[in-house]
């Protein structure tokens, strides 16, 4: 395997209904990622507090969306915005010594800032890429690739990737 790694963040049935915009070129990801050696990990959103009604351990809809094709079991849990704050996500990182990520999923606003920003933070090579990357608000996303950027993270499409 390579140092490499495609990180598919959220894409839950509780995530937003522009999933449907990426999801095709996200199982392309996926596809090109495993053809490449590089290891596909899916990171999962839970929510924690009492009184929430989305994405709740054990429910419907905090399983990953029926259309993703998930080709690994490297599925972790994180209850706050950045994938770093899974421990095990983070042990999985430095034990299989990966040192390049390519992310796609959702939030563009929320999880995947934090995910992305905190990895480029940490001295890590970061390729979000951008036709694999959705938001609530369709009309950040411009914003976001710009703000992407700006911390030390390549903004590529999946075509670029190749």
């Amino acid at each position: 395997m390579e140092n490499k790694a495609l990180v598919v963040i959220d894409l839950q049935n509780d995530i937003t209904k522009n999933y449907k915009l990426i999801i095709e070129r996200v199982n392309a990801a996926i596809n090109w990622a495993s053809e490449n050696d590089m290891r596909v990990i899916y990171i999962k959103h839970f929510n924690l507090s009492e009184k929430t009604r989305t994405f709740k351990p054990g429910s419907k809809g905090a399983e990953l969306v029926p259309e993703l094709n998930v080709v690994s079991e490297n599925i972790f849990e994180k209850s706050k915005a950045s994938a770093l704050t899974c421990e095990a996500f983070s042990n999985f990182i430095e034990n299989n010594e990966i040192k390049e990520f390519y992310i796609a999923g959702a939030d563009a606003t929320g999880c995947v800032k934090s995910t992305s920003y905190n990895l480029a933070k940490c001295g890590y090579t970061v390729h979000v890429i951008s036709d694999c990357v959705t938001s609530y608000d369709l009309k950040k996303l411009p914003e976001m690739y710009d703000y992407y950027a700006k911390k030390g993270c390549d903004v590529l499409t999946l075509a670029e990737c190749r």
